[in-house]
């Protein structure tokens, strides 16, 4: 499965630090701003959550719920969120079904070895649970600056 824009965004709950779950169709009246990333604590997946991090209060003055979507334990994501001062929720996929459900969990190639893994990816919902924007194999420089301008263009 994969998604469509224009089409209602796939629901899902999901584990969050604090032993809550989050539902994505609890966030309708908000835009969502959804990104899919590969591993807490690695070099990339953390310049990508700071960037968000350092833009959330234009985010969240947009009428925007920012959520991390990676494979690891909610634990770690606690670790990783407060390591970082994230302001937003991280949530734990750790058997895929909602990165597959997104169409983000590929057949990934580092250093010659082949494995499945989470392919960077953001989706942008707007309030009505409907998708608006995607962007796949994400490049993490200047992806903040452009999701935030896409946000804009939806409050608009």
């Amino acid at each position: 499965m994969s998604t469509v824009i224009g089409a209602p965004a796939p629901d899902f709950t999901l584990p969050a630090p604090g032993g809550k779950q989050v539902a994505l169709s609890e966030l309708k009246g908000k835009h969502v701003l959804l990104y899919f990333y590969p591993k807490d604590m690695t070099p990339g997946c953390t310049t990508q959550a700071c960037d968000l991090r350092d833009r959330h209060p234009e985010v969240t003055g947009l009428n925007t719920v920012v959520l991390g979507i990676s494979p690891d334990p909610v634990k770690r994501h606690e670790t990783f969120a407060a390591k970082h001062e994230l302001p937003f929720t991280l949530l734990s996929d750790e058997d895929h079904e909602i990165s597959e459900l997104y169409g983000v969990w590929k057949l990934k190639q580092m250093y010659g070895k082949q494995f499945m893994g989470i392919e960077r990816s953001t989706f942008l919902i707007d309030k009505n649970g409907v998708l608006a924007r995607e962007w796949r194999k994400v490049k993490v420089a200047g992806h903040a600056d452009e999701v935030v301008e896409a946000i804009r263009e939806l409050e608009a």
